[in-house]
């Protein structure tokens, strides 16, 4: 060898060697954090890795070079086995895989993994969706995030978004994408990536190896075309075959030769029809995919009592509304965009310590009682209510609700008044006291003298089968979802055990799980089926507090638990809303329906109800205690039904706001306001093009306030060299931005923006 072709070659392996070890370098600096997994792996398995080596891999002819050699594809008889190339840690995926990630259908999600090689030849990784049948219905090529720490990512969605309602025609090809879909990352090696990579170091330093790396990347682009893995067209196989005749035409110079394989058209190719060598897939993970509405939900609430009631002018009493009265809600609903209307207990109330307004123990004669006291002499919860209708009453109320394109969601309170027929029929499912007396319910200091709880320790099994019966005979009146009072105070069992009978045959069934309580506890009831779960949001208030909710709420962990936002309750009024008024109603409702896929609003809170009682966090004079006579036509005074009407609007037209999965926090100077986007690429939104939401929010209910908003335009796929146009949803003024943005927002004029980038 000449001095000057030792050169060229040291020249070369020392451009690659460098570039290995800042990667290696890389890989020191960085940390991984890796989930607690548990494994069944034995010493027997691992001798079992070694009898199972090429077993389905193609047989090589003996005069073939060691470097045209692809990798093999290993046969994988156990969990425990590695593939060809090494695929670690897919994510969605928590508890082992015990329980699967949960996706709308439709919805967009991010899927990653490790995936890794020996040396340094490259690899790529393919993300794929299989159906509850085991078609690949998707795959999607995933990009390298960071490359210390091998680990991949892509965007994928389920299906197609589908608004078809349960009752309508067409659902039930809906109906057959639900179900458990499985997800697998194919780790394969990047043999033209590596061959290109090596190949234009050895052209550009004059390597005296340049033949061999040309005549290889000829012998790997005609293979290439040939691979029926790629999915080459007839005219794509032929561009291939051009390129590498022309890469083999030793009458051409290296230069020319290598621009047959390194030009855009090929780099195309690699990117839609990669040559893959060695696939090595993961172990699936399983995903939930469920209807419309599992996420993306706007919850309306009103008791049916307080619909249509009215003060008797000549006694001076309050008539109460019924079943029939409660259409004039069902289309307040409507006309404010709402999609869900979530009814209280309209079972009928039992006497016995019936209690009075304001959660007395005493009930005057005129006392309604709390619906949440269920059962009486009139029956317990499969019969209606009397004084609200019969169950034909339920019925037509919805048809009409059906009509208007809502769903009913019916309150399911597994609790009984001391009238309730089960005391008599079923003494067993109560815990009675050493003297014989049944024990009401009580969570220390708080006593509830007019309910007695369920006892599961006896006839646990003859209670699921009770409640299946209950929740059927509902589903036949109409109902399509469940909010469940108290479930963290039931067995986790028993809701898995029941929400897994009902879904068998009825998957469009929804379950909403009102659990404020311990992180754990809500966690296990989202594991247990619980579609979507009231949560912490009306207590995370400053800046700091929500910027931390949003990141949680819109995370990984929605893949298992769906947060729906609400800023008030029946048993919730923080002293946010009791303080700020108009301002703090409005701030609550756009942080509510822009930081969540899922939010809903007690009714009431648009006449901005917001007076505590003395002592608790939740309204004086409790609509739970009393029948409520509202005005309705003062609810344009304040303005909140128009905000909710546009919030919901924009929800509708926005794809961005669906997902639980594309929330990004923006930095902001002022520490009252608060900034983040959302962010949905073409290949999701059905229209072509990506869906961007700015949403900025004062959170000073009384104060102005200004603030400089960063955006990193490129995370969004937005221009850098000049101004990005946007439009404020809420007010239909328009801006520009760029990378730092002056934004002045104050309680009597704009609490808060919501722009869409104008693509």
């Amino acid at each position: 060898m000449t001095e000057t072709s030792s050169t060229q070659v040291t020249s070369a392996a020392a451009e690659i060697a460098a570039e290995e070890a800042e990667k290696n370098s890389t890989t020191r600096k960085g940390t991984t954090r890796r989930k607690a997994k548990s494994t069944s792996t034995t010493t027997k398995k691992a001798a079992g890795n070694r009898k199972h080596r090429n077993s389905k891999s193609k047989t090589v002819a003996a005069d073939t070079p060691d470097a045209l050699i692809p990798a093999p594809v290993l046969e994988i008889t156990d969990p425990s086995q590695f593939g060809r190339i090494n695929v670690l840690d897919v994510t969605p995926n928590e508890e082992c895989g015990v329980y699967p990630a949960r996706v709308e259908l439709g919805e967009q999600f991010t899927v990653t993994a490790q995936v890794f090689i020996e040396g340094r030849a490259k690899v790529g990784a393919t993300a794929v969706l299989h159906t509850p049948r085991g078609r690949a219905a998707a795959s999607r090529t995933m990009t390298c995030v960071n490359p210390g720490l091998d680990r991949w990512t892509c965007e994928m969605q389920v299906g197609e978004h589908s608004d078809v309602l349960p009752w309508e025609d067409g659902f039930a090809a809906v109906k057959r994408q639900l179900g458990n879909w499985s997800l697998v990352v194919e780790g394969w090696e990047d043999s033209f990536a590596t061959w290109l990579h090596d190949a234009k170091i050895k052209v550009k330093v004059h390597d005296s190896d340049v033949e061999n790396a040309l005549d290889e990347g000829a012998e790997l682009l005609g293979r290439w075309a040939k691979t029926r893995d790629a999915g080459l067209n007839a005219d794509q196989k032929k561009e291939l075959q051009a390129a590498a005749e022309t890469l083999a035409n030793k009458e051409l110079t290296p230069v020319e030769r290598l621009a047959a394989a390194d030009n855009d058209e090929i780099a195309a190719l690699h990117e839609s029809n990669p040559l893959r060598d060695g696939v090595s897939p993961s172990r699936p993970v399983q995903l939930l995919v469920q209807r419309s509405k599992s996420s993306f939900a706007a919850w309306y609430q009103f008791f049916p009592r307080s619909e249509g009631a009215y003060v008797d002018q000549e006694t001076g009493k309050i008539v109460q509304g019924t079943l029939k009265t409660s259409v004039s809600g069902l289309e307040r609903a409507k006309a404010e965009g709402f999609d869900i209307v979530y009814l209280p207990p309209i079972f009928p109330i039992g006497v016995t310590n019936r209690k009075g307004r304001n959660n007395t123990l005493v009930a005057g004669p005129d006392d309604p009682g709390s619906p949440f006291g269920i059962g009486s002499a009139e029956g317990g919860h499969d019969t209606v209510d009397p004084l609200l209708g019969t169950m034909d009453d339920f019925k037509a109320l919805v048809a009409k609700a059906h009509e208007l394109g809502l769903e009913i969601a019916l309150d399911f309170a597994l609790q009984c008044s001391p009238d309730h027929p089960w005391v008599k029929e079923h003494p067993n499912w109560f815990r009675h006291k050493p003297d014989g007396t049944i024990a009401f319910a009580e969570n220390p200091p708080k006593k509830y003298q007019d309910i007695y709880p369920i006892d599961f320790n006896a006839d646990m099994e003859g209670i699921e089968k009770e409640v299946v019966r209950l929740m059927t005979l509902w589903i036949d009146a109409g109902v399509t979802v469940f909010r469940v009072d108290n479930p963290h105070t039931k067995p986790v069992r028993f809701w898995q055990d029941v929400i897994a009978t009902i879904t068998k045959k009825h998957p469009e069934v929804l379950f909403l799980a009102e659990a404020f309580t311990r992180p754990g506890m809500m966690r296990a009831l989202s594991y247990a089926g619980f579609t979507q779960s009231h949560c912490y949001f009306p207590w995370r208030n400053t800046k700091e507090e929500l910027e931390e909710y949003l990141g949680e709420t819109n995370s990984d962990d929605a893949f298992y638990q769906h947060n729906t936002f609400w800023p008030t309750t029946p048993d919730i009024l923080t002293a946010y809303v009791r303080d700020n008024g108009i301002a703090g109603h409005a701030v609550r409702a756009v942080l509510a329906a822009m930081g969540s896929p899922s939010w809903g609003i007690y009714n009431g809170f648009e006449l901005i109800e917001n007076r505590q009682r003395p002592g608790f966090e939740e309204q004086i004079d409790n609509e739970k205690y009393e029948i409520k006579v509202r005005d309705w036509s003062k609810a344009d005074e304040y303005g909140i039904a128009e905000m909710l009407t546009s919030l919901n609007r924009i929800r509708r037209e926005h794809p961005a706001t669906h997902s639980y999965h594309n929330l990004t926090v923006l930095r902001s100077s002022d520490p009252n306001i608060l900034a983040f986007a959302r962010h949905t690429p073409a290949e999701f939104t059905g229209t072509g093009k990506p869906d961007t939401l700015i949403v900025v929010v004062n959170l000073d209910g009384h104060d102005a306030h200004q603030s400089l908003i960063h955006l990193e335009l490129g995370d969004f796929g937005l221009p850098t060299d000049k101004g990005v146009a946007l439009k404020d949803e809420l007010t239909g003024r328009e801006f520009t931005w760029s990378w730092d943005n002056f934004v002045s927002l104050a309680p009597w004029a704009d609490v808060a923006h919501v722009l869409s980038v104008q693509y």
